[in-house]
């Protein structure tokens, strides 16, 4: 069995999480991507936002939501994805950059458009009362 081990921000405002849909792809995810060798987590969510969103996360905002797995979407049966989450505050002004070709703001009711890790994420973010 092989493992994605990615790093995810959790951008929640008015019960939406801030998603993220890649050129090409038909699911949306949560931003974030693969850790790069010797990164920590918070190393790994900084570069990643900065590169597809365009803004800095606020390091000492950062707080631990949860880490997640499932089977990765569009990838071989028996190929999971670890998501590490954090959600942050950030500097900037959210914008689509790199491989992103758009952001949404998405509720539970978007949950079916989403990859299966971001699914289990939404219903962690459900059951918190973050996510409506």
């Amino acid at each position: 069995m092989r493992e994605i081990d990615k790093v995810a921000w959790i951008r929640i405002e008015d019960g939406r999480v801030l998603s993220t849909r890649s050129r090409g792809k038909d699911a949306w995810y949560l931003p974030g991507g693969k850790r790069e060798a010797g990164e920590t987590d918070l190393q790994t969510l900084a570069r990643e936002i900065t590169e597809e969103l365009g803004v800095a996360i606020v390091p000492e905002s950062v707080v631990s939501v949860g880490t997640f797995s499932a089977q990765a979407h569009g990838h071989a049966a028996g190929t999971l994805v670890r998501m590490t989450c954090y959600a942050a505050d950030y500097r900037g002004t959210l914008r689509p950059a790199s491989e992103i070709e758009e952001l949404a703001w998405l509720g539970y009711a978007d949950r079916l458009r989403i990859s299966p890790v971001d699914q289990l994420i939404f219903d962690h973010l459900r059951s918190t009362g973050a996510l409506r």
